[in-house]
């Protein structure tokens, strides 16, 4: 007879408790990292806008509770429900002055933006243009606006037009320094690659420069944009006939202090509404730089698969590998 050779019989298992000690060791740090980088079920779902907007409530609130404590005439501070019924009596007036504002300020962004980039492809394509003319462009941006405003009316008549030269004014002087700013930056050697083309300085500017610098304008364009409106008003203020300035002048004259909050309302919506349309166009002319929610989306779902590390591979179990099966004899 053969000797038979026996092993020794495995210890038994040790039963699950279902605690954190009972997982393997790579399931339980890979389960860590991923609760530890997954952001509060609430805090993703929260919006971008609440924040700011619930603090906005809070401001409003505390003035509110602080004007009506101290007594203050309306003369002086009115409150933010003394405003809103303000606004809602001035409505039938407010149309127009609206449409009157508007129009200046998009006609005036316009020839602004116009303006800054033929400005901008002359101070970088013609260096005594660079020397000469845009050190006095950047002198000019130290006159007040309101100093501006009375020889523009003196110059230009009462109307649309000083309105519209004032918001040009404002508008183009970002627009020309972010679009310098941005051909400046274009790489040497994608320029010398298209001159070795046989390029010229008109299709360089035309294919390179021009196209490179779109991100530098709308950065520009979108800082005038909160600057438009208010250039608008400021016309309107010292020599218009219509327009929101027209209506905080006429309130004033009044004592009607909450007219002018319910101007200011206005003219704050009216700016975050043209930042908004012009941050829009931005994304639009340069969709490289602004990818949209599905590629960020998948973006973040390589990330935590990163974050995650490789998948831990488990062996399937043999029918006779568990270690209370009977061990077989060798013959």
């Amino acid at each position: 007879m053969v000797g038979v050779r026996r092993r020794t019989k495995a210890p038994p298992r040790a039963e699950s408790t279902g605690g954190d000690d009972a997982r393997p060791p790579s399931a339980t740090s890979t389960a860590e990292r991923m609760a530890t980088a997954r952001p509060a079920r609430g805090a993703r779902r929260l919006p971008s806008w609440a924040p700011p907007a619930l603090l906005f409530a809070a401001l409003l609130g505390v003035w509110q509770v602080w004007v009506s404590v101290r007594h203050i005439e309306d003369f002086v501070l009115p409150t933010p429900a003394r405003i809103a019924r303000a606004a809602v009596d001035a409505w039938p007036l407010l149309p127009d002055q609206i449409w009157a504002t508007v129009v200046a300020a998009v006609l005036g962004m316009a020839i602004g933006a116009v303006t800054g980039v033929v400005l901008a492809a002359l101070v970088v394509r013609y260096r005594l243009a660079r020397r000469v003319l845009y050190p006095l462009l950047v002198v000019s941006q130290t006159i007040p606006m309101i100093v501006m405003a009375p020889l523009l009316i003196l110059w230009f008549g009462f109307g649309l037009t000083p309105r519209i030269v004032v918001v040009v004014l404002i508008v183009f002087f970002p627009v020309l320094v972010s679009t310098v700013t941005a051909i400046d930056d274009v790489d040497r050697d994608l320029v010398d690659l298209v001159r070795s083309m046989g390029a010229g300085p008109r299709q360089v500017m035309r294919t390179v420069l021009l196209p490179a610098a779109i991100p530098g304008f709308f950065a520009g364009l979108r800082i005038a944009a909160a600057y438009a409106v208010g250039g608008a008003v400021v016309g309107e203020l010292v020599g218009g006939d219509s327009g929101l300035g027209v209506f905080i002048q006429a309130s004033k004259k009044s004592y009607q202090v909450d007219r002018i909050f319910v101007a200011v309302a206005i003219i704050a919506i009216l700016t975050a509404a043209l930042f908004l349309l012009v941050d829009a166009a931005g994304r639009w002319a340069a969709p490289w730089l602004t990818p949209d929610r599905r590629s960020r989306w998948r973006r973040r779902r390589h990330a935590a698969a990163d974050l995650a590390g490789p998948p831990v591979a488990v062996p399937a179990a043999h029918p006779r590998s568990h270690p209370h099966d009977p061990i077989p004899e060798d013959r």
